[in-house]
């Protein structure tokens, strides 16, 4: 009987379940979508008994699916995670029932405590930066976990109980998969972690430092253990088929798309379109604080392997844009007419869409900044806002790369892209277009889960991750499949008379909301 790796994707919007062969090839997948909730402007919120459904739901579907080919339950030897990081979950250690909705990784109700915090410490912004890699910005887990102590009597009661469980949304799935409140093992890996804010980016240990700086108390957090390694067991009433299958791998999104992109070697960068979008530049074992806006965090690590490291830039809004247009705006039906409709003009016609719906990540960093559409004329229509809608991404992504190439001291020659929007011919050319390097689209779209079936395969030692990590590594230097590299096809003039248009229309934008 064959052996297969199952994958558990928790994105922003949906999830998703994907089975992969021995070999790494997607056999099956399936995918639901979950609410948002907006409760306030800049709030957004998810049910965390949602999130759980829906991964049980996606589980169940895709198993029918694979029985349906004619395969085994039994035949899935292991799970590995990914997830939507920095989202916070907080429940009750006694009844394992959430205290509160989640509050998602672009929410921004924190603003005030984040100015407040900044304002304590004679570092500003960079308070506790040196021992977590992060600046203090609504982006990061332990600023909403303040916001739920200082606004929740129910949460501020149970922490100081001792009845309060915290965790990101990897901690919560294996906390109920694996048992809940009876048997369920409260874990993370470092890569979560390392998004917190609360573990020192060197000891790869929670920072007593950091706690006391957020005023929170130890016993509410998981134990961090490497990205590949036996994290529990499958016993869930629903998921009898499964039951006692290891979950032994666990990635934060970003990281796990780190993975399958086989970005192994220092230098090597992806960057994944998504709801945001988010660029990682592996650094190899080497610490590097950014001088130029950017995030330190840790890429990966597996079971007796040093931890790699990686630096990130942060964009809020990618994917999310397209949805506005269609979703709010009413210009599209579907996401995939952007691409149409951005194709019919030769050029954005002068326009320019400044996406900052939450304010900006990195490397501005800039909460006050707010969304806005520049340079219209009569002579402007529909396609060229969709043109400038796929821009906006492809430019933030640009001023991530130079920060990039500053810290690291070497320019990228290749970007390696996955996610949603890398589907697109038209943003895939824009982006290299913008960059003035090539751009390479993998033959593997699901990055992201391979990623997380890869952190499981290496630790179980089935197919080609049988040998190790080392012994993976060494195979995929020659494995690396590629289906199209997109080239420049503008002038370094042309590129970069529209990117300084671009950051024109950042600076008209800078402080709309105080």
């Amino acid at each position: 009987m064959h052996s297969f790796i199952g994958a558990i994707d928790n994105g922003t919007t949906s999830s998703r379940f994907l089975i992969f062969d021995e070999n790494g090839n997607l056999v099956i997948g399936h995918q639901l979508e979950y609410r948002q909730m907006y409760p306030h402007p800049g709030w957004v919120e998810q049910d965390p008994m949602e999130i759980l459904a829906s991964v049980v739901a996606c589980i169940d579907g895709a198993l029918r699916k694979f029985g349906l080919q004619g395969h085994h339950a039994r035949s899935l030897k292991g799970i590995g995670i990914t997830n939507q990081r920095e989202t916070v979950v907080v429940w009750d250690r006694n009844t394992g029932k959430p205290l509160h909705n989640a509050i998602v990784w672009s929410d921004t109700r924190t603003k005030d405590i984040v100015s407040r915090l900044a304002e304590s410490s004679e570092k500003g912004a960079d308070a506790v930066k040196e021992v977590c890699g992060l600046p203090i910005t609504t982006y990061f887990s332990a600023v909403k976990l303040r916001w739920l102590l200082e606004n929740s009597p129910e949460v501020k009661e149970a922490h100081d109980n001792g009845n309060l469980m915290f965790g990101t949304v990897d901690s919560w799935l294996i906390y109920k998969l694996t048992g809940g409140a009876e048997d369920g093992i409260h874990v993370t890996d470092v890569t979560n972690a390392s998004r917190t804010m609360l573990m020192d980016i060197k000891t790869l240990q929670w920072s007593d430092e950091c706690l006391d700086f957020f005023g929170l108390n130890k016993d509410i957090l998981p134990e961090i253990k490497p990205s590949s390694t036996l994290f529990g067991a499958i016993n869930y009433e629903d998921l009898d088929e499964i039951k006692d299958v290891p979950i032994a791998g666990c990635l934060g999104d970003q990281h796990a798309a780190l993975v399958g992109q086989h970005c192994f070697e220092a230098g090597e960068a992806k960057n994944t379109y998504g709801t945001g979008c988010f660029m990682l530049f592996n650094t190899g074992e080497e610490y590097i604080p950014s001088n130029n806006g950017l995030l330190t965090t840790v890429g990966y690590q597996f079971e007796g392997e040093p931890a790699s490291y990686a630096l990130e830039g942060s964009i809020a809004v990618a994917g999310s844009a397209v949805k506005w247009l269609r979703d709010n705006m009413g210009i599209i039906r579907e996401a995939d007419e952007i691409n149409a409709l951005a194709a019919a003009v030769p050029d954005n016609g002068g326009v320019v869409f400044v996406t900052a719906f939450s304010g900006l990540f990195a490397p501005y960093w800039r909460p006050d900044v707010r969304g806005c559409i520049l340079g219209i004329s009569q002579h402007t229509t529909k396609h060229h806002l969709a043109r400038a809608t796929l821009e906006a991404t492809c430019f933030q992504t640009r001023a991530i790369l130079d920060a990039m190439n500053a810290d690291s001291g070497q320019a990228l020659k290749t970007l390696r892209v996955d996610g949603g929007l890398s589907n697109s011919d038209v943003c895939m050319q824009l982006q290299a277009n913008i960059l003035g390097i090539d751009v390479s689209r993998p033959l593997m779209h699901e990055s992201t889960a391979l990623g997380a079936a890869t952190a499981a395969g290496v630790h179980l030692g089935i197919g080609i991750w049988e040998g190790g990590f080392k012994a993976f590594v060494a195979r995929t230097r020659e494995a690396k499949e590629v289906l199209q590299v997109f080239k420049p096809e503008i002038s370094e003039k042309d590129r970069d008379e529209q990117y300084d248009l671009w950051q024109k229309a950042i600076d008209k934008s800078l402080s709309w909301s105080e």
